[in-house]
């Protein structure tokens, strides 16, 4: 596939999504911004019309963190949130590739709550067909965003997002390796024997 046939990469998130620069960094991808300055699980839960609107290839997904923050939700509100944006924009959009981003690190006294709802979630993403990209471990340090990766303990400073990059492409280059919800599983597994 040249890179011009390359389907719409849609990021849905927060501000952390929307100050990404998509475009300037995966400039081999099409990419469009959904992302919304302080946006919680509820405000994505609310503009899922405009994603489907957009009817993108592909969705990354990366919410929750406000949701702790300044609205001081549990855990299980934002892993049920986000279960249900997962469910409706694969009922939505039947073929689209769904790509889960764990919730980022930030201060230590977030990681609990952020810890137990990447817990579930990782579980969770298989069920709506999606996958999962976990940026912890890119990103942490032990239970805190890396002091070097961020100004404030929140939001990524320009390293910040070089190696929260270096995570999604690969992760990008999964999703779009695997087959199409609608394409029959035994044409993969031909097309693979004569490769």
């Amino acid at each position: 596939m040249s890179d011009d046939e390359r389907g719409l990469v849609l990021f849905l998130g927060d501000s952390i999504t929307a100050g990404g620069s998509w475009d300037e960094r995966l400039p081999e991808e099409r990419t469009v911004n959904h992302g919304i300055n302080g946006d919680t699980t509820d405000g994505v839960l609310e503009r899922l019309d405009a994603v489907v609107q957009a009817a993108p290839d592909a969705i990354v997904l990366l919410i929750g963190t406000n949701d702790f923050g300044n609205h001081r939700k549990s855990a299980e509100h934002v892993v049920r949130n986000i279960e249900t944006i997962l469910v409706t924009l694969r009922r939505e959009l039947p073929g689209v590739r769904l790509l889960l981003v764990s919730i980022l690190p930030r201060q230590a006294e977030y990681a609990p709550r952020i810890e137990e709802a990447n817990r579930h979630l990782r579980q969770f993403v298989a069920t709506c067909h999606a996958q999962y990209l976990d940026a912890w471990p890119a990103l942490a340090d032990v239970d805190h965003l890396a002091d070097h990766f961020t100004d404030d303990g929140l939001h990524l400073t320009d390293d910040g997002y070089r190696a929260y990059t270096g995570e999604l492409v690969p992760a990008l280059e999964r999703l779009r390796g695997l087959p199409p919800m609608s394409r029959p599983i035994t044409a993969i597994e031909l097309d693979e024997a004569s490769a």
